[in-house]
């Protein structure tokens, strides 16, 4: 039975959601696939928000197996201050669902926070409730409505549960919307992860409505755009409780988005692995076709990443490959629960340290590919913002810069961390301490600031209140996200407290961008000509080159061992070596091997790709000088025997020459004087190749001692052994 027909026969028994096309989970790491056939929902706008009329109630943090304990250590990361507030420009700023929208009364903590801009319109989604917006203006468009008001008259527990763990985002590529949330939580098996997409770019419109339906509670989603997927992963917990692992899901982007029933594909990883995000696009310029999705979690001192490449044809082609482990600095993790601070109460907030922080951002900036995202970790006597950029990701990945910002003893956490077209980096995050009520700042750098090091921070608003006793819940997530419109604007949202109290949490919703950040060029520079290169030593070759573009963001240049000819035939050959700024025409290559030929090749890169390679051009490094001259090897077997001849006496000396380029020997003697002391003096400098000599210079009955090195202009050898001997 092909793919089509066997939809066609499992829609006969499939309403809403559909359950697993296999009865059991798969043994962990194997592949597991699911089918669902949407429902076509109204206008949006045409729907009454719901409301969530339960009490307020704390929704349960699901905890992955803890990692051992450990001792704090020295981070090496760390950045202890902060220079001028982050150069960003202000935008928008305001309130969001909870305290201060409306009459809207917070009915769970934590709020969850997250929210994604569209083409005219921001989206934000808390734990059971989203709002639209105009994101020109930020006024209210639509809500607050409860969660489960986007699967209203379908049935089923996506429309009678509002179990929260939510996930907005814009699909910029087709601009369209994807919203998700758990539903059964608190009810299954089994457990539902229930998806709308919408129809077109208005939030306000119609939606597809999917829901899937799973053995195990699908706890802590996080979902991502990808061109031949929609990404979703979530901590697997037995009956709701036993954590079982991680799963690594793709969702069927292409039938979703025309409304046809779609496979769920997972990847059910073992236990040793929890919380991954996905890989999440951000920009215009998307990966090379058929790249797979990327997954990204913590180890210990070091993150680990995997790659996936659905089939939706064969789901069990699929295939996922990982994990990379690609080292990083030493980290402690902050505390999953109670450890950060507030004035005026000794309860403490939930810093969420097990596990990464949303989203992965993924970039493509032409010339390279970037992936960023943060954790929090301990720095010092608080906490911190761990954030990284991995290069290359779906080469040999590359730990291009991280750093741990942590500027003051204030506890920084929650954060979230994108990236703009023009390679400035953003972090928003929640910030406390014993003197600062949880408020929400930021800060950023632009790809010139030295790599792992933040600018000062900004505050986006100021808390005025503390969250009281019995209630640690703080978020698990908040989220920055860049505006595809201009690819430049942060747009950032998290909570807050405007009074003291529980449950009475309100969100921000702002943004700001960089001044240098504009519009990417429309075509890659031109290609850099005229490359030379010649040796100036036995290991260095220096380059020089035309540039013959006004709009490149730098150069990259390449090395290949070989001559010219030779590397041009092996291109493969050729690996990058360095990237230079923007206008360089030179480079001087250093600790090269000597009387060896390479071949080099340069070429342009800016935000709309790289240029064509110059010429290639070799230089063989010059042979290595002459060694120095060494000192001669020391003379050895030195024996004196005395003599006499009359009134005379005498010392005959004879020893062994062990080098053939000594210029002379030196001989020296000493005799005792009455405090026992024998100081050497020079008596003679027999010539190069002597092997004996006679002292005359003796007086009878006196004791003598002898030693003898050889010299030559690079300097003495050393000493032969001593010879004693007595006068008659």
């Amino acid at each position: 039975m092909n793919r089509r027909a066997t939809v066609a026969f499992l829609m006969a028994f499939v309403v809403i959601s559909c359950v697993s096309v296999f009865g059991q989970p798969a043994p962990p790491g194997r592949v597991k696939v699911y089918l669902a056939t949407p429902n076509v929902s109204p206008p949006l706008r045409n729907i009454p928000p719901l409301s969530d009329k339960r009490v307020p109630r704390e929704m349960p943090i699901r905890f992955p197996q803890p990692a051992a304990p450990s001792a704090p250590a020295p981070d090496p990361a760390l950045q202890d201050t902060a220079g001028p507030a982050v150069a960003t420009s202000s935008g928008l700023g305001f309130d969001g669902i909870g305290v201060g929208l409306g009459n809207y009364s917070p009915s769970s903590a934590p709020p969850d926070t997250n929210g994604d801009v569209g083409a005219t319109q921001y989206v934000q989604w808390v734990n059971t409730s989203f709002a639209v917006f105009d994101k020109a203006t930020g006024a209210l468009l639509y809500g607050p409505a409860a969660g489960n008001t986007l699967w209203a008259g379908v049935g089923g527990p996506c429309q009678d549960t509002n179990d929260g763990d939510p996930i907005v985002q814009y699909d910029q590529i087709a601009d369209r919307w994807v919203m998700t949330q758990l539903a059964n939580a608190f009810n299954g098996p089994p457990f539902y992860q229930c998806v709308a997409v919408s129809m077109t770019s208005d939030a306000t419109g119609p939606y597809w409505r999917y829901a899937w339906a799973m053995d195990d509670l699908n706890d802590y989603p996080k979902l991502s755009v990808w061109p031949n997927a929609y990404y979703l992963t979530f901590n697997r917990f037995l009956f709701g409780i036993l954590f079982s692992g991680a799963s690594a899901c793709a969702l069927e982007r292409s039938d979703m988005l025309i409304g046809q029933p779609a496979w769920m594909i997972c990847y059910n990883l073992s236990s040793s692995y929890a919380s991954l995000l996905p890989g999440d696009l951000d920009g215009n310029n998307l990966p090379a076709p058929g790249s797979p999705g990327l997954f990204f979690n913590l180890g210990t001192n070091s993150v680990n990443l995997w790659r996936m490449q659905p089939d939706f044809v064969i789901p069990d082609n699929t295939t996922l490959t990982g994990p990379i482990n690609i080292p990083v600095a030493a980290f402690t993790r902050a505390c999953a629960q109670s450890c950060v601070p507030q004035p005026n109460t000794s309860q403490r907030l939930d810093a969420l340290g097990d596990r990464p922080m949303y989203r992965l951002g993924y970039r493509n900036l032409g010339g390279h590919e970037s992936l960023v995202v943060n954790h929090s970790i301990v720095a010092g006597n608080s906490i911190g913002v761990r954030w990284y950029e991995i290069r290359n990701p779906f080469g040999s990945p590359v730990l291009f810069q991280q750093g741990t910002f942590a500027p003051d003893t204030d506890y920084r956490w929650m954060g979230s961390i994108a990236m703009d077209q023009a390679g400035n980096i953003a972090v928003g995050y929640s910030v406390s301490g014993n003197g600062t009520r949880p408020s929400i700042r930021y800060t950023g750098r632009v790809p010139a600031d030295p790599p792992g090091t933040m600018q000062g921070e900004t505050a986006i608003i100021d808390g005025t209140g503390s969250q009281l006793t019995n209630l640690n819940r703080w978020g698990d997530y908040s989220s920055m996200t860049v505006d595809a419109a201009d690819d430049c604007t942060f747009w950032y949202t998290t909570e807050y407290l405007k009074a003291d109290g529980t449950f009475n949490w309100s969100t921000r919703i702002a943004t700001f961008s960089f001044p240098g950040c504009s519009t990417p060029p429309s075509s890659p520079p031109n290609d850099p000509s005229v490359l030379s290169a010649g040796a100036v030593s036995s290991s260095q070759i220096n380059l020089t080159w035309t540039d013959n573009s006004d709009n490149e963001d730098g150069f990259r240049l390449e090395r290949c061992t070989g001559t010219a000819a030779f590397c041009d035939g092996n291109p493969g050959n050729f690996s990058q070596i360095v990237e230079l700024p923007a206008n360089s025409n030179a480079y001087n290559d250093t600790g090269l091997s000597d009387s060896t030929t390479f071949a080099y090749r340069v070429r342009a890169f800016n935000g709309a790709g790289n240029s064509g390679y110059s010429s290639t051009a070799d230089a063989t490094t010059q042979a290595p000088p002459p060694p120095p001259p060494a000192p001669p090897a020391a003379p050895s077997n030195l024996s004196a025997v005395a003599g006499s001849a009359g009134n005379s006496r005498f010392v005959d000396l004879t020893w062994t020459d062990n080098s053939s380029d000594e210029s002379n020997f030196v001989l020296e003697r000493c005799q005792t004087n009455k405090r026992g002391v024998c100081n050497f003096a020079v008596i003679a400098t027999p010539v190069a190749g002597a092997t004996a000599y006679t002292d005359n210079s003796v007086s009878r009955r006196k004791t003598y001692r002898y030693r003898i090195k050889a010299s030559n202009a690079a300097g003495d050898s050393g000493y032969s052994n001593t010879a004693e001997v007595t006068t008659p």
